[in-house]
């Protein structure tokens, strides 16, 4: 499978949103990664349903739920109603994971699970053959534009073994601090999407970033 790219919203112009998501459309990129951020289980607030709510109109490519929040679970059918394609919870945020895994493919969506920069894949062994993709985090959650844990790049070679070893299709996705030459190395690494924010956002020209990082 030609590796995915998946722009993330946290880092557009929400004053031209809609121009923002429809560069998404026009675009390369084969998903739109979306952050929900609730100041408690990270330090930051970022936006909620009433946003996903109005892309659902308008945004063309699968949405890519990442929620960033405590006890994400109860919120499946409120993102099922969103659209969303991939619904991901973080491994910390839930003390019964197979459970929450369990109830998002019931509602329709793929299934993810996200880790955080200190959580060692290996505790995802007796998870991986449910979930659909894994996200590893190659930043501290919370804020956009963050320097890359040049660590992430060993910790995804880890999981594709992982992967390999017991037969799964499961996908890698990597978030944060994700340009040109950190996406080459986390690809040859094992990784299937990768996550961009400020690199494409930011960008004088982010149709062109797009199709370099899915040229890589």
């Amino acid at each position: 499978m030609k590796h995915l790219i998946a722009p993330s919203l946290l880092s557009a112009d929400f004053m031209n949103l809609r121009q923002e998501v429809e560069m998404i459309n026009h675009s390369e990129a084969d998903w739109l990664h979306l952050d929900i951020m609730d100041g408690v289980f990270v330090p930051n607030i970022s936006f909620g349903f009433p946003v996903l709510e109005g892309l659902k109109s308008i945004c063309k490519k699968p949405m890519d739920v990442h929620l960033m929040i405590v006890e994400p679970g109860k919120f499946v059918h409120e993102v099922a109603e969103t659209g969303a394609y991939m619904m991901n919870v973080h491994y910390e945020a839930c003390t019964h994971l197979h459970r929450t895994i369990a109830a998002i493919k019931e509602a329709g969506m793929k299934a993810g699970v996200t880790l955080n920069p200190h959580t060692p894949v290996s505790l995802l062994e007796d998870i991986i053959q449910d979930v659909d993709m894994v996200l590893l985090m190659s930043v501290n959650p919370g804020y956009g534009g963050q320097k890359f844990i040049e660590h992430s790049v060993e910790k995804t070679r880890c999981l594709r073994e992982m992967i390999t070893r017991k037969g799964l299709n499961t996908l890698i996705e990597i978030d944060g601090g994700v340009n040109l030459e950190t996406g080459k190395r986390l690809l040859e690494a094992g990784a299937d999407i990768l996550v961009a924010g400020s690199f494409v956002f930011k960008a004088p020209n982010p149709i062109k970033v797009i199709h370099d990082l899915k040229a890589l």
